[in-house]
């Protein structure tokens, strides 16, 4: 039988937008893995040193840490659809030249490196706007699930893609298999391309790619919830990282495995995924999120130290399903920790400084880990890298991560500007100075509320902010932030969320008087240079 749970659960696939897209990228994820397995055995062949093997690993994922936040930008700013679309064309084109290149027997070291990164590049671009589109294809109510199921999903094409992969490489060859994966691509688009996305409304407001890069960096600043998802994030990754880099070689060296096997061991890794997606909701309910931190660091230090001392195959593979496990415990802790603390206006940005975060911490630690083999050894390497996990699953325990529980949605509260005239767009930078009269009494309780809304004004557009008291009139203290532009400001009173509102409400509480505090908006002059004689 069902329980409520696990209906609730997969309740997104029951409408059929969101069933088709998703099932689109489950198969497209089974070709990208497919790929994967092909360019990191075949590395090895061309190869066989592990800082040549931790290179194609670092390939994959330096892009992702480097565009990220441009990817996410324009993600926020462009049609998200077509978008989508031509990133899926760029992959395919990339799979297309690896089969070429494969079947004529031209496929060196270099440009197996090159096209990796190229098929970063693609990889980079649709990481943070396929994450964004989930709101536009559920309700709120199962924004969470969607975000669960797309993790299961790309763990379902985790255990099947790696295997299928190596057992077709072995078959048929590398050209074969990336054949496979340009077909996928085309199946990927076929899905985009139905998809009856409404066209959007023109938005006078409508960001530009670089204001909208500063106002994504500004609000990653300011958001101390997202920080810790970061710290948790990068720390956690730069010592998980040590088993996918030194993956290729476990098998081969250590383990004594074929192709076909490789792909097993990935596939392993996908099946636990998927095991441990169906038993989160239990794990969630005893051990909370931090909780489930720490237990998949542990487990993954386990799997890693076990690795070491080159055990038999079938332990090998229930190693890797306990590792597939532990995997997904974490991606869907700090990815659902994320998601829950962003709003809709910043999600793609948010989610690409995230995504950055999370591949710089796999790119790096890769590097790391393959030189240290290089030197040590792959069996002693895993053992550092064991112990490095473990202890830092017991240092993130320390340190909480958000719940994400506050009303993102926006709470359109506040008023338009009153104004003289008509203000350009354009026209800035604009000074708001907010005027209350506080009780020296309360005046410590109302600076330590201004300091909490000082965050919220620098997430939501402001680059400076400030609080001062009149010289001749201590009891009157007035609130000071900057933004870029009329425009800037504009959509400041756009993205407010009910959290923030509730943040103002608090300030204002303190404030004495029969008025309201007085608010003027104070527009940038151009000084005319002065004349030298």
């Amino acid at each position: 039988m069902t329980t409520p749970t696990a209906q609730n659960a997969f309740a997104p696939l029951r409408r059929p937008l969101f069933a088709v897209l998703w099932g689109a990228t489950v198969v497209g994820n089974v070709g990208s893995f497919m790929r994967d397995v092909a360019s990191a055995w075949l590395v090895t062949d061309l190869a066989a040193s592990p800082a040549a093997v931790a290179l194609v690993q670092a390939a994959a994922t330096l892009p992702i840490f480097l565009l990220a936040i441009p990817a996410g930008v324009l993600s926020d700013i462009l049609d998200r659809r077509k978008l989508l679309i031509a990133i899926q064309v760029l992959l395919g084109l990339t799979s297309l030249t690896l089969a070429i290149l494969a079947a004529s027997g031209g496929l060196t070291v270099s440009s197996l490196v090159a096209l990796t990164f190229l098929g970063g590049v693609g990889a980079a671009l649709m990481g943070p706007t396929w994450q964004s589109i989930v709101p536009e294809l559920v309700p709120r109510a199962e924004l969470r699930d969607a975000v669960a199921l797309n993790s299961l999903g790309i763990n379902i094409a985790r255990s099947i893609g790696p295997a299928a992969g190596g057992v077709l490489l072995g078959v048929a060859g590398a050209a074969a298999t990336y054949g496979v994966d340009v077909a996928t691509y085309l199946l990927v688009i076929a899905a985009l391309v139905w998809w009856p996305r409404p066209k959007a409304a023109d938005d006078v407001l409508a960001e530009r790619f670089s204001g909208a890069f500063r106002a994504g960096l500004r609000y990653a600043k300011a958001s101390r919830e997202l920080h810790r998802v970061l710290f948790h994030a990068g720390v956690f990754f730069a010592c998980a990282s040590a088993v996918w880099a030194l993956l290729p070689l476990v098998a081969r060296a250590l383990l004594g495995g074929t192709a076909s096997f490789y792909g097993l061991l990935l596939g392993a890794v996908g099946l636990g995924a998927i095991l441990g997606a169906l038993v989160m909701p239990k794990l969630r309910a005893r051990l909370g999120p931090d909780g489930l931190l720490l237990f998949a660091a542990i487990v993954a230090a386990l799997v890693m130290a076990g690795l070491s001392f080159a055990p038999p195959k079938p332990v090998a593979l229930a190693a890797l399903l306990l590792l597939g496990l532990a995997w997904i415990v974490a991606l869907t802790t700090l990815n659902g920790a994320a998601q829950a603390i962003l709003p809709n206006w910043v999600r793609g940005r948010g989610l690409a400084v995230y995504l950055t975060v999370f591949n710089g911490a796999m790119t790096g630690g890769s590097l790391l880990w393959g030189l240290v083999a290089h030197h040590l050894g792959v069996a002693p390497t895993l053992l550092v890298a064991a112990a490095c996990l473990a202890a830092a699953g017991l240092l993130l325990r320390r340190r909480v991560l958000p719940k994400g529980e506050s009303d993102l949605t926006p709470s359109n509260h506040w008023p338009e500007p009153l104004t003289a005239a008509p203000v350009e767009h354009d026209r800035g930078p604009v000074l708001i100075q907010i005027e209350y009269r506080v009780r020296r009494e309360d005046r410590e309780n109302f600076l330590e509320a201004i300091a909490r809304l000082g965050d919220e004004r620098r997430r939501d557009g402001a680059y400076a902010c400030g609080v001062t008291e009149d010289a001749e009139d201590p009891e009157k203290i007035v609130e000071w932030f900057m933004v870029e532009s009329w425009a800037e400001h504009l959509r400041q009173h756009k993205r407010v969320s009910h959290a923030d509102a509730d943040l103002q409400q608090a300030t204002r509480r303190f404030h004495v008087g029969p008025d309201a505090p007085v608010v003027r908006h104070l527009l940038g002059l151009d000084l005319k240079p002065v004349a030298r004689g």
